[in-house]
This record gives structure tokens, sequence and C-alpha cells, in this order.
């Protein structure tokens, strides 16, 4: 269908005037998590097996890295980062890494990674760090409890996450540094589990993330959902074996993020192609009618098609990112 020049001229409009207010915001200036203390983790080797034995010891050695931070953020009189990693350190919590510093970053696993058959990596956007970090740990939950047994849901916060409204939310710099871990970690899991069916999970910048780390990648599936864009044309570009899915939910505020991208001198702006467009290429799945931090809930449409191309089922190929009149 050919595009209205009135409605592409408002979008680039909009656009204009996000970067304009974006370069117009002092980064180092702006109030961030990062600023309460925390120590460095423990040095922790890589892990040589998947056996109960040797997670369970890594769990407890990363529960003690918690532990620490918990300890920094309450001397530092900061109540709220302490609660936060307190919740974190139960016994009943799985990590395989952590880190407090700069925002945090944290890797969390929800079921039996030893067992699992089925493996989802979630990938979360921009807003989420240690004291938002339930937002990813809900959605894990109500995803693994959808999956069923012999699944297993890792919480990827492995990267300093753009805020929602900033500079850093419109270019693929967080990207470009996040990618790479998550190779790495990928790698790591593959070599852990080789013979799981194993799904990246990649929610608005985090599809960016994806995106970026996506060649190479023994993964059977890249899932974006509530994304404003890749950096890349269409999914051929990200040149992987993995079917490349894309959704959107009908009440996401970011189906109005224009789909175009301005190389300005200090950087790229914008992500180009929607990814449920035809054009970029990826198998369409039905993501229901609900907003932008809905996809995981408890019961929805979105939750149970994701679920389902997790577990390797056929998933459903009727979009719904359009909204309706």
């Amino acid at each position: 269908m050919p595009s209205h020049p009135r409605r592409s001229r408002l979008r680039r409009g909009l656009l204009a005037a996000l970067v304009a207010a974006s370069v117009a915001v002092p980064v180092s200036g702006a109030a961030s998590p990062a600023a309460v203390p925390a120590p460095a983790p423990a040095a922790h080797g890589p892990l040589r097996t998947a056996a109960p034995e040797a997670l369970a010891e890594r769990y407890a050695a990363t529960r003690a890295d918690i532990g620490a931070a918990e300890r920094a953020a309450a001397r530092h009189g900061d109540r709220k980062r302490a609660a936060a990693l307190h919740e974190l350190a139960d016994p009943g919590r799985r990590f395989l890494t952590f880190d407090g510093r700069d925002g945090g970053r944290s890797v969390e696993v929800v079921g039996d990674l030893s067992h699992a058959d089925r493996i989802a990596v979630l990938v979360p956007g921009a807003g989420i760090d240690i004291d938002h970090y339930w937002r990813l740990r809900n959605g894990a939950r109500a995803l693994h409890k959808e999956l069923g047994g012999r699944s297993a849901v890792v919480a990827w916060l492995g990267y300093r996450t753009p805020t929602t409204v900033s500079p850093t939310s419109i270019t693929s710099a967080r990207a470009i540094e996040a990618a790479p871990e998550l190779a790495r970690f990928s790698r790591e899991l593959t070599r852990l589990r080789p013979t799981a069916r194993t799904t990246l999970l990649c929610h608005s910048y985090g599809s960016v993330v994806c995106a970026r780390a996506a060649h190479g990648l023994r993964v059977s599936g890249i899932v974006l959902y509530g994304s404003p864009g890749t950096g890349y044309r269409n999914a051929a570009a990200l040149h992987t074996p993995a079917t490349v899915w894309a959704g959107r939910a009908g009440g996401d505020w970011i189906a109005d993020v224009p789909h175009i991208e301005l190389r300005l001198p200090f950087a790229d702006i914008g992500f180009g192609t929607d990814p449920v467009s035809p054009g970029f290429g990826a198998e369409p799945f039905a993501a229901g009618s609900g907003g932008h931090s809905d996809y995981l809930k408890t019961g929805s449409e979105p939750l149970r098609n994701i679920a389902r191309i997790v577990a390797g089922a056929a998933g459903s190929t009727e979009p719904t990112g359009e909204r309706h009149a």
C-alpha cells in the first residue's frame, strides 16, 4: 500500500522533535540507578556443565554477590535498592551471574536448566534495571508456567538498558555494547545444553540487541515483539538460520514510533523497517490487543503464542498489530 505524504511528513516531524529533545537532554546529569554503589562480584569461572550440583554451586556463589550488593546499598542509605536486592537474594532464586554496579546486570533462571528441553532467553528493552527488575521476572515466571515441565526461562539483563525517554533509546549504541555479551551467553548456553531448543525473546529495544547479536547464533527462533525496529532492512539482513518472528499488540504505543532512520554526524537515529510489516519478512504471530508491557501477561494471547513458538509448535500466522479505528 503506498504511503500517505501527510502521514510521512508527520512521522518525520515527530522523529525530528524527538531527536531535538534528546539532544537537548544532558545525559551525564540525569539521575540514574548507577549512582548507588555496589562491590565488584567475585570472579567466577565459566560453567563446565549444567549438572544440578554445578548449577547449585553457582547459584549459591551468585547469591553471595547479591548479598554484598544489598549491604552496600543499605550502607548508602538506599532502602528501595536494598529491599529489591533482598528479594533477589532469596534462597529460592537461581542467578547465574549478578553485578550490582552501574544500574545492575544479572542472568536469572526460572525452571530447571539441568533438564530443560526448551529454553527461552528473555532480552528486555528500555527501563529495566535492578529497581525495576520485577517486570522482567514476572514475565519470565508467567512464560515458564505456560510452557510447563522440562522448560527453563532465562531472564537476561546482561546490558545497560537505556532509559525509556532518552537519547540512548533512539540509537543503537547500547545494543552495540550488549550484542557481544548476548552472543557470548548464547554460546555458553549452547555448550551447556546442546540438545535443547533455544529461542530468543526480544522485547522493545531488546529487539535491537537481538538483531545485532543474531549472526551465527545457534538458536531455533528469534521473536521480536513490541519492537521499534531492529536497525536492519529485513529479516534476511540478520544473517541467521533461526526463524524470525514478529508481533505487535493492537494497543501498543510503539506503533506510533516512526520507522525510519536518520544518519547524523554524531549518531544514527531510529531503527528502520517495522518488523511486523510484510516487507521485513518475519513470520507474524497474533499478539492480541494489549499494551506495550502486556505481551507476557498471564492468560494473554501473545503469551500463549510465544510459548507455542518456544515449544516448536506451529504459531499463529494471523497478525494483530494494526490498530483499529
